[in-house]
C-alpha cells in the first residue's frame, strides 16, 4: 500500500516545478548553510569522501559543486585492454541484455521503445535494433560524471522533453516506459568497431544535464525535440578517448547505453550488480 501511494504521489507531483526550484537552491552559494546541507547529505547517504579530490565539505561553494565532485587521480583506473570497453559510471545495473528489434526491457511487465528513447527518429534508432543495451542507475551517493567506454567520435545529440519521474528501483518497476517518457539527452557515437549511444535520463530533482561539448543542455527545458549533428571528419569533429569525461548529472539519475548488433558481449554482469567507472564493461566481438 505504501509503495502504491508513493507511485501515485509522483503522478500528482509538479515534478518540473519542484526540480527546477530545488536546482536553483542547489546552485546557491549559502556559506555555512551549504556546508551543513552537504554534511547532512554525506551522513544520510554514506558518501565516501575519501575518494573525492577535495574531501572537506567546506571546500564546496554550492551543493551542485559537491554533487558533481571529481575523484582523486587514480581512484578509478580505466581498463586499458583495447578489446574491453570501460564502465562509464559508478552505479548499479538495473537491466542489461538484448534489444529485441525496437524493444528494450525495463522491468518485469514493462518494456519501452528504442526509437522513442532516442527521440522518435527511426534513422537514429535503426543501427541499434537487435543490438545490446545496459541500464545503470546512479544513486545519490554515487560519483555523477559519465565517461567514455571506448574511443569514438560524436555524431549526434538529441534533447527529448519529457516527464521527471524518479528513476529509483521502485519507480522503474511500476511506471510504464519510464526511461522513454522522462526528459533525456541522447548522445550518439561512432567508433572503429561500430556505433553506440549513451542516453542521460533526467529524473525528479535532477537540476541539470550537461555534456562537455555543449555545456548545460537542460534546463531550460523545451517542449520540442532538438537534434544537433556533428561532423565526422573536419575541424569541428568531437573525438573522445576511452575513459574521458563526456557529461554529468547535477543530482542523480540513470544512463542507458545501446550498442549495434554483433558489436559487444557483456562480461557476466546482471541486474543488481554494483558498477565502478573504468572496470571492464563489455568485450568487443571482433
Amino acid at each position: 500500500m505504501i509503495n502504491w501511494l508513493k507511485i501515485k504521489f509522483q503522478y500528482l507531483l509538479p515534478k518540473h516545478l519542484l526540480s527546477r526550484a530545488l536546482g536553483k537552491l542547489a546552485a546557491a552559494e549559502a556559506g555555512s548553510v551549504t556546508t551543513a546541507l552537504i554534511k547532512m547529505f554525506i551522513k544520510q547517504y554514506n558518501v565516501d569522501m575519501s575518494e573525492a579530490k577535495e574531501s572537506d565539505p567546506s571546500y564546496y561553494r554550492t551543493f551542485n559543486h559537491f554533487f558533481t565532485r571529481e575523484l582523486k587521480d587514480g581512484a578509478r583506473p580505466i581498463c586499458q585492454d583495447p578489446q574491453h570497453l570501460a564502465m562509464s559510471v559508478d552505479g548499479t545495473v538495473s537491466q542489461l541484455g538484448d534489444i529485441k528489434y525496437d524493444t528494450i526491457f525495463q522491468a518485469k511487465g514493462h518494456d519501452y521503445s528504442l526509437t522513442t528513447l532516442l527521440g522518435g527518429n527511426p534513422d537514429l534508432a535503426e543501427p541499434f535494433k537487435g543490438g545490446k543495451f545496459a541500464t545503470i542507475y546512479l544513486s545519490p551517493k554515487d560519483y555523477h560524471r559519465i565517461h567514455m567506454p571506448m574511443d569514438a567520435i560524436l555524431t549526434d545529440m538529441v534533447y527529448v522533453p519529457g516527464d521527471l519521474f524518479s528513476v529509483n528501483p521502485l519507480t522503474t518497476e511500476n511506471v510504464p516506459g519510464l526511461f522513454a517518457r522522462n526528459e533525456r539527452v541522447a548522445c550518439m557515437f561512432e567508433s572503429v568497431h561500430g556505433k553506440f549511444a549513451i542516453v542521460l535520463v533526467g529524473a525528479t530533482i535532477v537540476a541539470s544535464i550537461e555534456t562537455i561539448w555543449a555545456g548545460t543542455v537542460t534546463p531550460p527545458a523545451g517542449k520540442n525535440v532538438q537534434h544537433w549533428r556533428y561532423p565526422k571528419d573536419s575541424e569541428g569533429t568531437i573525438s573522445l578517448k576511452k575513459g574521458e569525461e563526456m557529461g554529468l548529472f547535477k543530482l542523480g539519475s540513470t544512463i542507458v547505453a545501446c550498442f549495434e548488433p554483433d558489436m559487444i558481449e557483456f562480461n557476466g554482469q546482471s541486474s543488481g550488480d554494483v558498477t565502478r567507472l573504468g572496470e571492464i564493461f563489455a568485450t568487443l566481438k571482433d
